[in-house]
C-alpha cells in the first residue's frame, strides 16, 4: 500500500502548493472551451505480482519491484468531461498484455520456483481527475507571427483515481503452447481442501498523475503514469500453497501437475502444503502511456448552435 500513502500525500502537498501556483491556473471561463475531449493512449505495463520482479525477497507488489523484462504494451481510447475548472470525469477502455516470469529473476526461491504467466487484461475504467495546475489561454482569431499571446493553450497537470472493472486470463507456456490456467485449478481450486475459486472478472482502484501540452487548437499531447491495486491475488493464478499432485493429476492431468510446480532446482521448497505465493497482498499493475487528446468542444457547440437555430419560432 506504499504507492497508495505516496498518492495521498502528493494530493495533500499539491493542493497546499496551489495558492502558490494561483497565478498560473486557469481563472477566467477558458476551461470551458475545452470540455469534451477524446484521446487515444500507447504505453507499457508492467505486472506487480508474485512472479518475477527484482534480483530479491518480493516487494510487497509495488514499483520498486518493477522487472522489465516482462514489460508488455498496451492501446486505449476514451472520453473526458470538463465539468469545473479544477475537475473532469473520464471514461477509459483499456487493452493490454501482462506478464511475469520467475527465470527472469536471480532471486534462487523464485529462481527455483520457476513459475511463469501472461495474461490479456481488458480493462474499463471510471476516473476523476483532479487538475491541479492549469495554463489555458484562447488565441487570437487571426494567427498573426510573432504576435504574443496569439496561440491557444491547453497545458495541464492533474492527479487521478477511479474504480476500474476488468478481465483477465492467465495462461502459462506448455509443451511450447500458450494454456489456460484457471481450469487446471493449480492451487486445487474448488477441490477438497484446496483454495476458493476465482472470477475472470474483478475489479480495481486506479491511483496516477498526467501531464497533457497542447500544440494546437484541437490536439494535446501528454503522458500518463497510473498504478492499479486489484482486489484478486489470482493475475498470475499464484497465491496461496501447492496442492496434491496427485489429486491435481486426477482432476486435470499431466499438464495441470506441471503448471502447478514446474520447478527446476531445490525441489524440497515446492511440495504440497508449502507456500507458493502470497494471498495476502493483492496483485497491481503499472501503466506509462503516452495519451494523444482531441478537444470536440467546438464541435458540441456548433451542433447546439445548429439544433437552437432549427427550432420552430411562435
Amino acid at each position: 500500500m506504499k504507492i497508495v500513502y505516496f498518492f495521498i500525500c502528493l494530493f495533500f502537498l499539491v493542493n497546499v502548493s496551489i495558492a502558490q501556483m494561483a497565478s498560473n491556473f486557469n481563472n477566467s471561463k477558458n476551461w470551458s472551451m475545452n470540455k469534451h475531449e477524446i484521446f487515444f493512449l500507447v504505453g507499457a505495463n508492467q505486472f506487480l505480482g508474485d512472479l518475477g520482479g527484482l534480483n530479491r525477497i518480493g516487494t510487497k507488489k509495488s514499483l520498486a519491484d518493477i522487472d522489465m523484462p516482462s514489460t508488455r504494451g498496451g492501446i486505449g481510447f476514451g472520453y473526458r468531461f470538463r465539468f469545473h475548472p479544477r475537475f473532469a470525469t473520464t471514461t477509459q477502455l483499456y487493452f493490454g498484455l501482462l506478464a511475469g516470469n520467475d527465470a527472469l529473476t536471480e532471486e534462487v526461491i523464485r529462481r527455483s520456483r520457476n513459475l511463469s504467466f501472461r495474461s490479456p487484461l481488458l480493462e474499463l475504467t471510471q476516473k476523476l481527475d483532479i487538475i491541479i495546475y492549469a495554463n489555458e489561454k484562447t488565441g487570437a482569431r487571426y494567427s498573426i507571427h510573432g504576435l504574443k499571446g496569439a496561440r491557444a493553450k491547453a497545458d495541464l497537470i492533474y492527479v487521478f483515481t477511479g474504480i476500474s472493472g476488468f478481465y483477465f486470463n492467465p495462461q502459462t507456456k506448455i509443451n511450447g503452447k500458450w494454456t489456460n490456467l484457471r481450469p487446471l485449478r493449480t492451487e486445487g481450486q474448488g477441490l477438497p481442501g484446496g483454495a476458493k475459486p476465482y472470477s475472470n472478472f474483478n475489479f480495481g482502484i486506479p491511483f496516477g498523475i498526467g501531464l497533457r501540452i497542447g500544440i494546437s487548437d484541437m490536439w494535446r499531447i501528454g503522458i500518463e503514469a497510473s498504478y492499479t491495486k486489484t482486489f484478486t491475488d489470482y493475475l498470475d493464478d499464484v497465491s496461496t500453497e501447492y496442492y496434491s499432485p496427485t489429486a491435481l493429476y486426477a482432476n486435470g492431468g499431466a499438464n495441470a501437475v506441471y503448471a502447478a510446480n514446474p520447478a527446476i532446482e531445490n525441489h524440497s521448497w515446492f511440495q504440497e502444503g508449502m507456500q507458493r505465493g502470497n494471498k495476502k497482498d493483492k496483485d497491481a499493475y503499472f501503466f506509462l502511456n503516452v495519451t494523444v487528446t482531441r478537444n470536440v468542444t467546438y464541435t458540441k457547440m456548433k451542433s447546439a448552435k445548429i439544433r437552437w437555430k432549427g427550432r420552430t419560432k411562435f
